[in-house]
């Protein structure tokens, strides 16, 4: 024992005696002092003098390794013994201790891990737990292991030293058990001087209207107060209190514009790099500033502090009970929090403390911060408490118990990490009660016995599995310590420069091997001093690079002693490729709440448990961030930030997280292609999609509902890709059977679905859930029983069914030489419902709409008695009931005779006597299914048009049929003719393939070419252009004949046209010259077609005689209308400038009207005979123009009834297709409208006919029909 000495100037000492007295006395006592007081050196030497440590040793816990160290030297410096004799420390990396160890100082960690060796600690007869007030995690257990533990070691003592926060608390927790008295308190005063406290609110509280103002400026502002405080001695230093960094650097950038003289402004917070934190603690002149976080509340003391400005808050480390994660959010700091930070500057002289915010706020805030324990998780805790066999933690006695849901959620936590078996696997225990408490699985225990967070020993675990605990091992050191990467804050540039060579794009992780391997490198190819200067110079961190590799050490050997192979790697770290899939998916065994998956929209990830959270601006992830990332650490701030990430496979989170993730499974149907029935499942893990719609098989989820799929779709409906023989005749009996209903329109000839499933049902074994197991049963119960399967006419016919006569429901449709498919539908409100005629679409242009008004014989009864009810009613009440009168008419109706209505409405006239026209029949009221529908197939079988009106179906499918009839009529077709074939040009075409089509020569500008169309109409108006063109191609056109006889008063008038110039006039009038003496030329040897030769050569020599005459008779012609066109569009502009709005409408019709007669072209088109005509149309113009503005009620009426018939001729031309509006019959009714004007607007013009708008209306009618 060495001799003991004590300074006298310490407070402790002034109470030695007293302390000794408790200590000999009790078995537990508490010692509250400030800092400075002398507790933490004196009071072990107190406890030698008293003989304790020779029955076993002194434990002295320290909350933090550097003070452990600091405390073990400085007893050893008093005692003026050698370190690691009779004092001795251990922490984590380092053991100074020995067998002749009287005090042993350690870290709380330390004696922790020695609990589970050493249960009753045994080794120790006093245990001093210094610094309890900060209540950590370990220090709270610690403190609970102790209460319990006394009962059984009634010799050890042990002493609770705290700051003077309610020591109250730890003397009632060890009260004594037999009386209930509270342990004893020895106060201890501190040095300390009096702190003048001063509220300054950031809100004037005599103004509580006015504007807040920012923290920054009431810093500034404070600063200003006690920069003019006047004050004695040497130090002036001020301190000021902040939340965090950012805080931190917005105030030094505001107090350093200040430009206060002589004046250092000194940040101090935990990522500094170490140097940086140094300047504060180093010898200055002149004033200081010291911006700090709550790390110097009490963790440093930071010398020299006159001053203290307080902002009242701090970041405080707290559990979410609702994100599951660990917060940083910034609150107002308790009332001893504030009370330890305004004492900072009692220590060297009298101080002062200005608080920015109020006297109320401060006594509104809580007395205490939290204990450690009411704000993390538990689950190491829990996991110790386990191991140690300590019990239920609820029931453990704890200064502060913990909330239940936290003890939830650390249970929780262990059991993803698959630690704890899950509550429905434990057994019970004799007599069917459940046994209390959890039981650890076999990770459990190696989990508890690795000195690392829980999830970090999980990784390992699973590494060690996967064969890559090598590099993992390195990863979990690193997460275990603080980043040895420094960013100074006027350096952060070139660091971040300088490491982001490690840094790999897809995983902060890997970055922490490509950084382990790149320092081992260097370390081999350096030495110690040179090394260091490399770490300075690449802002690393050398000290906590030492200590990342020691605790790589320390790990790793606890990984060896639990039974895990340390030697397993991929490759050598730096050799070459690692497996990073491996290695991740070891990590992520450990880090299962913490995955996410990339919301797009909100540009952020959505993670477990429905929080949302950002990766970490320092993250490699930070700029492509992939679609699943899993993040080692979830920190809020402002926000929830991810730290530390990777981008995974959600494959291995489902593959790990199988005991945690849930399946859901929607949309159970059959998969012909897969021969089973599935569904889609959905896999979450803790909320996020890992898996979205993936296709699964549904025989080992419901098996009954995937063989009920499997026979009705499969086997009944045939929707299996299988060559089982009985599936096709099955199949071909029902589709024989099943034509019959379509056919005749009823449901009563074959029995319907559930018979056909009872059938299979009945003989198919119950297991059999999938073609796979079909196949297999079938395999041998066909060689038994080969019909077994087979249907019979007996089984799919209804009793009901009766006798159908086929002949009324043919197959085919005859017209001329095609016969035609037909199939029948019976779906009432399908498009194709009723009989279907199917048109091959080489045959499109060989089909007319004849005779298929008159339905199947079948149908024709219910289409004639449609038919009778679609009359009028007055017309219809003669014929009831309709059925009887359609059946009386049918055997007098001869399909032959022509359509169907001409025919019927005779016959229903005779025997109703009742007039009936044709035109009365309102055939759109005609059911759908009794009107044909036409479908055009292609030559692959599909359909290429479909629908009830022929001509319609012809548009839609005409592109198609051309490329056909182009193909089938290629080789005699031709291009750049310039000379009509000496062969002629043929009215038809048909191929091999019975494709036929219709020759005509194609205008193509400088000649014409030889094709085949598909339509005659068609092919008749090209080919009158391309004859017209070669006429032109075989003439030198006249001009100077034809312009020597022009007045010049004609010359003049053709200068004002439509056509943009005066020779493209002349070329119109050329073409509609050359058009009519072709016209007169062949009109007496064809119908105004030339075809052979020998007309074409009559005709060109007829052009070629009378071209001149003939265009300057068309000249004399066009030049009164181009005058007239030109006055009447004067006369337009006029009325334009002068008259009403009430005048516009008929103004507007007058233009488009003149549009329609005087347009590019438009001589050619109206054709020499029409001419005449079409100066009369424009005189009558001029004749409406005249009388219209003196009557416009009168031209409005007669306007309207124009409107009527253009808008019922543009609804024709609509149904129209393109061919057919070229027809002499269609363009006529056009010309009937210019003669309704005339008679309308302009009666003494004259009219070539009598003309109304009933006649027109009939004339539309007529083509329509």
């Amino acid at each position: 024992m060495p001799p003991i000495t004590y300074p006298e100037h310490l407070p402790v000492v002034e109470r030695r005696d007293d302390i000794a007295a408790a200590i000999r006395d009790h078995q537990v006592v508490v010692i509250a002092g400030e800092t400075g007081s002398g507790k933490t050196t004196q009071i072990p030497k107190i406890c030698l003098e008293l003989g304790r440590g020779l029955d076993g040793v002194i434990g002295h816990t320290q909350p933090r390794r550097i003070a452990a160290r600091a405390v073990a030297e400085r007893l050893s410096e008093e005692l003026a013994v050698e370190l690691g004799t009779a004092i001795g420390y251990q922490v984590r990396f380092t053991d100074q201790s020995s067998s002749d160890t009287l005090v042993k100082v350690m870290t709380d960690g330390i004696l922790l891990a020695e609990m589970q060796r050493d249960r009753d600690l045994r080794r120790y007869d006093t245990i001093i737990i210094d610094e309890a007030h900060e209540r950590s995690l370990n220090i709270d257990f610690i403190l609970g292991y102790l209460k319990q533990l006394l009962p059984r070691r009634p010799d050890l003592k042990v002493i609770i030293t705290s700051a003077t926060i309610d020591p109250q608390r730890f003397a009632e927790h060890f009260a004594d058990p037999a009386t209930g008295d509270p342990a004893p308190i020895i106060e201890v005063s501190g040095r300390t001087f009096p702190v003048e406290i001063r509220y300054r609110p950031l809100v004037d509280p005599d103004r509580p209207d006015a504007e807040e103002r920012d923290m920054v400026t009431g810093v500034c502002e404070a600063v200003e107060e006690l920069w003019t405080e006047r004050h004695s001695g040497t130090s002036s230093d001020i301190l000021v209190f902040f939340s965090g960094e950012r805080e931190i650097r917005d105030a030094a950038d505001a107090l350093n514009g200040m430009k206060l003289p002589v004046t250092e402004v000194v940040p101090l917070y935990g990522r500094l790099s170490a140097a940086e934190q140094h300047r504060v603690f180093s010898r200055h002149t002149g004033r200081r500033i010291v911006l700090a976080t709550n790390v110097a509340e009490t963790s440093l003391t930071v010398p020299g502090i006159r001053y203290v400005i307080d902002t009242g808050t701090a970041r405080v480390s707290r559990y979410s009970q609702r994100t599951k994660v660990q917060r940083l959010p910034i609150e107002p700091v308790s009332q001893a929090s504030a009370n330890q930070r305004s004492g900072r500057c009692g220590r060297v002289a009298d101080g002062i403390a200005i608080r920015l915010y109020s006297e109320d706020d401060y006594d509104s805030r809580p007395e205490f911060t939290d204990p450690e324990i009411l704000r993390t998780n538990l689950a190491s805790v829990i996991l110790q408490m386990t191991s140690l066999g300590l019990g239920d933690i609820a029931r453990f006695p704890f200064v502060d118990p913990p909330d239940s849901r936290q003890i939830t959620d650390g249970v929780r936590l262990l059991e993803e990490l698959q630690a704890f078996s899950p509550e429905d696997d434990q057994p019970a225990a004799a007599g069917g009660r459940r046994r209390p408490g959890r039981r650890l699985t076999a990770y459990g225990r190696t989990i508890a016995t690795l000195p690392i967070d829980p999830r970090h020993a999980r990784m390992v675990i699973e590494a060690d599995k996967r064969g890559v605990l090598r590099e993992v091992l390195v990863i979990v050191a690193a997460l275990s310590i603080q980043d040895p990467r420094e960013r100074p804050q006027d350096k952060q540039e070139l660091a971040n420069a300088s490491h982001k060579r490690f840094a790999d794009e897809t995983s902060d992780f890997v970055t922490w091997l490509n950084l382990w391997a790149y320092l081992k490198e260097q370390q081999k190819e350096l030495s110690s001093s040179a090394f260091r200067r490399m770490c300075k110079a690449e802002f690393l961190h050398y000290l906590r690079i030492r200590e990342w590799q020691d605790l790589h050490s320390q790990v790793k050997q606890a990984a060896k002693q639990a039974g895990l192979d340390v030697s397993r790697g991929t490759v050598v770290v730096g050799e070459g490729e690692i497996d990073a899939d491996a290695i991740h998916q070891s990590l992520l065994a450990g880090l299962l709440s913490h995955v996410g998956v990339r919301d797009e929209q909100k540009r952020e990830y959505a993670g477990a448990r429905g929080t949302r959270f950002g990766i970490s601006p320092g993250s490699a992830l930070f700029r492509k961030q992939p679609q699943f990332v899993m993040a080692e650490e979830l920190v809020e701030t402002s926000r929830l930030w991810a730290r530390v990430n990777a981008r995974i496979d959600p494959v291995w989170a489902e593959q790990l997280g199988e005991h945690l993730v849930k399946r859901q499974y929607s949309e159970p149907r059959w998969s012909g292609k897969r021969g089973s029935a599935v569904a889609t499942e959905r896999v979450t893990l803790y909320g996020v999609p890992l898996v979205v719609g993936r296709v699964v098989g549904l025989g080992r989820i419901d098996p009954e509902l995937a063989r009920d799929l499997f026979v009705r779709h499969a086997l009944v409906e045939g929707d299996w890709h299988t060559q089982h023989a009985f599936l096709g005749q099955n199949a071909a009996l029902v589709e024989r059977l099943g034509e019959l209903e379509a056919r005749t329109r009823r449901r009563d000839i074959v029995v319907d679905d559930s018979t056909l499933i009872a059938f299979y049902d009945k003989r198919i074994p119950a297991e059999v859930v999938s073609g796979r197991h079909f196949d297999t049963w079938w395999k041998k119960a066909r060689r038994e029983t080969p019909d077994l399967l087979t249907f019979t006419e007996e089984l799919l016919l209804r009793e009901s069914a009766g006798s159908i006569a086929d002949e009324d429901h043919p197959t085919t449709w005859t017209q001329g030489e095609n016969v035609l498919p037909v199939t029948y539908q019976f779906e009432p409100g399908s498009a194709q419902d009723g009989v279907t005629v199917h048109i091959p679409v080489e045959r499109l242009n060989q089909v007319t709409p004849d005779g298929f008004d008159w339905q199947v014989p079948g149908f024709r009864e219910e289409l004639v008695t449609a038919l009778i009810r679609s009359l009028p009613k007055g017309i219809r009440r003669n014929l009831v009931p309709a059925p009887d009168h359609a059946r009386a008419v049918l055997p007098e109706l001869d399909p032959t005779s022509g359509p169907l209505l001409p025919a019927l409405a005779p016959a229903l006239r005779r025997r109703a006597g009742v007039a009936v026209t044709p035109a009365d029949f309102e055939t759109d009221r005609v059911p759908a299914h009794l009107r044909v529908t036409f479908q055009v197939d292609g030559p692959d079988g599909k359909a290429v048009a479909t629908g009830k009106d022929l001509e319609a179906v012809r548009d839609t499918a005409t592109p198609q049929l051309r490329r056909q009839v182009s193909r089938a009529g290629s080789r005699v077709e031709r291009a750049g003719l310039t000379s009509f074939p000496d062969e002629g040009v043929a009215e038809t075409f048909e191929s091999g393939q019975g494709i036929q089509g219709f020759p005509a020569l194609v205008d193509t500008g400088s000649a014409v070419d030889l094709r085949v169309l598909p339509t005659r109409a068609e092919a008749d108006a090209e080919h009158r252009l391309g004859v017209r063109r070669l006429l032109l191609l075989g003439i030198t056109p006249p001009w100077k004949q034809i312009l020597a006889r022009l007045s010049n008063t004609q010359k003049l008038a053709l200068g004002h046209n439509p056509h943009g110039s005066v020779q493209a006039l002349l070329d119109d009038c050329l073409a509609a010259a050359v058009d009519a003496i072709r016209d007169d030329a062949v009109t007496d040897r064809t119908d105004h077609t030339v075809r052979t030769r020998e007309d074409f050569e009559w005709a060109l020599s007829a052009v070629r005689t009378h071209t001149t005459a003939k265009v300057v008779q068309v000249v004399g012609l066009v030049e009164p209308i181009l005058a007239k066109h030109l006055a009447l569009t004067n006369r337009l502009a006029e009325l334009d400038r002068s008259s009403s709005d009430a005048i516009r409408p008929m103004l507007a019709d007058v233009r488009a009207q003149l549009r329609e007669l005087v347009r590019p072209g438009f001589v050619a088109d109206t054709g020499l005979r029409r001419l005449p005509d079409l100066d009369r149309y424009l005189r009558g113009i001029a004749h409406r123009l005249d009388k219209a503005p003196a009557n416009l009620a009168r031209d409005a009426q007669a306007l309207d009834q124009v409107d009527l018939v253009e808008g019922r001729y543009a609804d024709l031309l609509d149904t129209l297709r393109p061919a057919q509006r070229g027809a002499s019959d269609v363009v006529e009714i056009g010309w009937m409208i210019e003669e309704l004007r005339v008679s309308l607007f302009a009666q003494t013009v004259g009219t070539a006919y009598s003309v109304s708008p009933q006649r027109i209306l009939k004339a539309i009618t007529k083509v329509g029909a």
